[in-house]
Parts: C-alpha cells; sequence; structure tokens
C-alpha cells in the first residue's frame, strides 16, 4: 500500500526532493530521517548531495526490510530519539510523518530532538499536510475548518481520519493537519525557528504563491 500511495503522489513527493536537495548545505556529510519508511527517498536526497553517513529511522520492520543496506537503521519511533547520540548536518521528516505523532506535546519534543541533534551548520526539513489547502480539501470543507478554528480553538481540530480502499478492504489511519500559525508556535516551543518555508501543490508538485494552495515544507535551525 505504501508503494501505491507514494506513486499517487509521486509528483509532490519528487518536488519536495528537488526541494531539499537545493536546499541541503555545501558539505554536509550526514544525514538523518524520520519516519523513513523503505529509505529510497532519504538514499536519492543523499547521494544528490553526496551525503556519505545516512541513518533511517522507522519503526516498522516490514518498511525497515525494504531500507538500502548501506544505510543505519534506528528501529524505533521518532519519539524515542531521545535516546540516540550523534550529530547531523540533515535531519528530514517527510510526508507528514510530524502529524502522526500525537499528541501536540511529543510533536514538540521531536522537533526539540532534531534540534539536539542537528550539527551547528545543520538543517532540519519538515513538510505537513496544510489544513487550509483549499486546492486539495476544496473550498467548503475549509471554509469550515477554518470557521471551527476560530470558534473553537483546540490541537484537536486538526486530527484526522483516512481511509483507502486495498485489495483486503478499507484501511485506515489517523494523522493530523497543520495550520502555519500551530506550525510556527511548535518550532517556537521546541527552541527553533523558521528559516524558509515552500507552497507545494499536494496534486501537480507546483510551488505555488498562496498558502490555501498547497502543503506546507519548512526549512529549520
Amino acid at each position: 500500500m505504501y508503494a501505491r500511495l507514494a506513486d499517487e503522489r509521486r509528483l509532490y513527493l519528487e518536488a519536495v526532493d528537488r526541494l531539499v536537495i537545493a536546499e541541503i548545505p555545501p558539505g554536509s556529510r550526514s544525514l538523518l530521517d524520520a519516519g523513513a519508511g523503505y529509505g529510497d527517498r532519504a538514499w536519492r536526497i543523499a547521494e544528490a548531495r553526496g551525503v556519505r553517513d545516512v541513518v533511517l529511522v522507522e519503526p516498522s520492520a516490514v518498511m525497515r526490510s525494504h531500507c538500502p543496506a548501506e544505510a543505519t537503521i534506528w528501529a524505533m519511533r521518532a519519539e524515542d530519539l531521545h535516546g540516540q547520540q550523534g550529530r547531523f548536518d540533515v535531519i528530514t521528516c517527510l510526508w507528514n510523518v510530524l502529524g502522526h505523532i500525537f499528541p501536540s506535546a511529543a510533536r514538540i519534543e521531536v522537533l526539540r530532538q532534531f534540534a539536539r541533534l542537528a550539527s551547528p551548520a545543520g538543517k532540519i526539513f519538515v513538510d505537513v499536510n496544510h489544513r487550509y489547502n483549499t486546492r486539495h480539501y476544496g473550498a467548503l470543507a475549509t471554509a469550515l475548518r477554518f470557521l471551527r478554528d476560530r470558534a473553537w480553538p483546540g490541537d484537536g481540530n486538526g486530527d484526522v481520519t483516512v481511509t483507502w480502499d486495498i485489495e483486503a478492504g478499507r484501511c485506515a489511519t489517523t494523522g493530523h493537519v497543520f495550520t502555519q500559525r500551530e506550525f510556527a508556535s511548535l518550532t517556537r516551543a521546541a527552541g527553533l525557528s523558521i528559516e524558509k518555508r515552500f507552497i507545494v501543490d499536494y496534486a501537480s508538485g507546483q510551488l505555488r504563491q498562496r498558502s490555501f494552495e498547497g502543503n506546507l515544507l519548512y526549512v529549520l535551525r
């Protein structure tokens, strides 16, 4: 299922990868990818910039079985990074992995661990699903979300359940979709700052100018 979903979002994922590659500082030697999946994206990003040391953080044994043998694998969730040591020039947390971490306090702690593990000149890349992405969710759903956030603000407003049809039946998972204000608050609480933000169309991978037209890729320091 992961491979099928990745293929469906291939244009978006490839666009995010290109942006990350372009922003990696010259001379970077190490990369940590949290929620690595099959590890193929992190490996391609590292190869494109000549990054030699790659660490993949992935809790699923099935996913890890597909990871490149050359990479170092940490069999854990991102929430458990507090027990690990190292310094990384590049840290990636892509395709809304942060949105699968609950509750909000745990997301802050994960970002805090990214800050601890980043080298002095290192950069952290996080892309999240944007709660007000009208182009993807539609105008009515986005307007209702916006009104709810204004009338009844709360961390749980961005919690969603997504369902897919697969050969064995239906598969559902819970995730979280973010607002810009919410993500900025998380980064401040973790001691990080936003260096850049890109708006990427979830269907075409094209860069957009207005935030309601795409998902959000952040470069953090």
